[in-house]
């Protein structure tokens, strides 16, 4: 009987699985969605925080909010953008608190006027070899590292990404550009100027 109905909550939908679970309290449909996303959870996790013990215990946590939240979820935004806000959220409280960062964001590269905005190619970071790229994005700000792995690695569209951190489609975009402009300068202090399609293996 335990496996058919695993089965069956297999097929349903996050809202469905939501909403059985907020009437009838019954655990199989909340562990649906554990199972669900877990693992996007602790690969989030483990590339903010770079601690697999912390990003274990991080995600346990996280999932404890989900579900004491579970009532407030409003279906503004889709499920996956939920947890990921919370994720994200999460971890980035965590960060502060180890480090004391007052500002999480590059707000500020050479007080960027609208005379001086220079928009920034994407090649600055796709055409970066794996290995400089990882590098550089340690250099960032967590805020920074984030928003861009938001666009780049996990392919969020800029709406979606304004819903997690609660700003404007137009902030968004300066952000990454900030972003990318701080990765390049980076880039250029850690590498000394060579190419970004460097031929050293």
């Amino acid at each position: 009987m335990t496996s058919i109905a695993t089965r069956k909550a297999k097929e349903l939908t996050d809202s469905e699985l939501i909403t059985l679970y907020l009437k009838d309290q019954n655990t199989l449909y909340f562990t649906q969605l554990y199972n669900r996303y877990k693992g996007k959870v602790f690969a989030k996790c483990i590339s903010m925080l770079n601690d697999e013990g912390l990003a274990r215990d991080a995600m346990q946590d996280i999932f404890i909010k989900i579900l004491l939240n579970l009532s407030r979820f409003t279906e503004q935004s889709s499920f996956s953008t939920w947890v990921y806000s919370i994720t994200y959220n999460y971890c980035i409280d965590m960060i502060r608190r180890k480090k004391r960062v007052p500002m999480i964001y590059t707000e500020d590269v050479g007080k960027i006027s609208k005379e001086t905005e220079v928009e920034i190619p994407d090649s600055v970071l796709l055409e970066m070899k794996q290995e400089r790229l990882a590098k550089v994005l340690e250099q960032l700000p967590p805020g920074d590292k984030a928003i861009l792995m938001m666009k780049y690695i996990d392919d969020l569209q800029i709406k979606e990404i304004g819903d997690i951190l609660g700003k404007s489609e137009s902030a968004i975009k300066m952000q990454i550009m900030r972003a990318k402009m701080k990765s390049q300068s980076i880039y250029d202090d850690l590498f000394g100027g060579d190419p970004i399609e460097s031929s050293d293996s």
